[in-house]
């Protein structure tokens, strides 16, 4: 159920994404639903959004001894080793198709956005839907990849209205954020406004996916179980 609802998010906000960049008349939006999140006593919790790696506590029981098919899912062996992983690895295709997807959307850069900005995507998105791991996650890598630590620490601490100290990423932070919120308050504007900064189609491809696909990875991580500070920063 995880899976399929992760996987809707992610593919109507490609959908929707395409049809604006492709010129489409509008669709009529709705209000923003929201769901507590359900938590349980005595873990190291994190108290806000970071960038350095955290813990993750799965609510329900991972694969142990996996099969030669759920190996295979993981793509990368050394996921074996991550309780998230191996949880998701009791639907091997699923696991397999998300992975591969993944993989491609941001690891494929001939031509489009770079790696950073990729990275800021998923930043963003992950910040707005309140995933602190997977933000603590991808805005590591963003810090990784630009060297813009100021910019990615005021996306953190202040949130998705935060100045990100370029119009290339102001931009790209205004389509994310309404691409997140529901997926048609992402309009020809957003379009524009990437183009006007120098962002070509293909980019604008990568930022609707990059930010898409975080509709699927925030619901697995925040359905599925929560965060944890690892040792050595509590």
């Amino acid at each position: 159920m995880a899976q399929l609802i992760g996987f809707v998010a992610f593919q109507v906000r490609v959908i929707h994404g395409l049809r604006v960049l492709a010129g489409a008349s509008p669709v009529a939006g709705s209000g923003e639903p929201a769901f507590a999140v359900p938590t349980y006593p005595g873990m190291h919790r994190p108290a806000h959004f970071v960038a350095h790696s955290l813990g993750w506590r799965p609510w329900v029981p991972p694969a142990e001894n996996l099969t030669q098919e759920q190996r295979a899912a993981l793509i990368k062996p050394e996921r074996e080793k991550s309780e998230y992983f191996r949880l998701l690895a009791r639907d091997p295709r699923a696991l397999r198709a998300r992975t591969l997807t993944d993989l491609d959307i941001f690891y494929n850069t001939e031509g489009g956005l770079g790696r950073a900005e990729r990275e800021l995507a998923a930043t963003v998105a992950s910040r707005l839907n309140g995933c602190v791991y997977c933000a603590s996650v991808h805005a590591g890598r963003a810090i990784q990849e630009s060297q813009r630590e100021a910019d990615i620490h005021r996306l953190l601490d202040e949130g998705v209205a935060a100045d990100l100290g370029s119009p290339q990423w102001n931009a790209l932070r205004d389509a994310a954020r309404a691409l997140t919120n529901t997926p048609v308050t992402f309009d020809a504007g957003h379009v524009a406004a990437l183009r006007a900064v120098g962002f070509g189609d293909l980019a604008v491809v990568d930022a609707i996916n990059s930010t898409a696909f975080f509709q699927w990875a925030n619901r697995l991580m925040l359905g599925l179980g929560e965060p944890e500070l690892r040792r050595r920063f509590r």
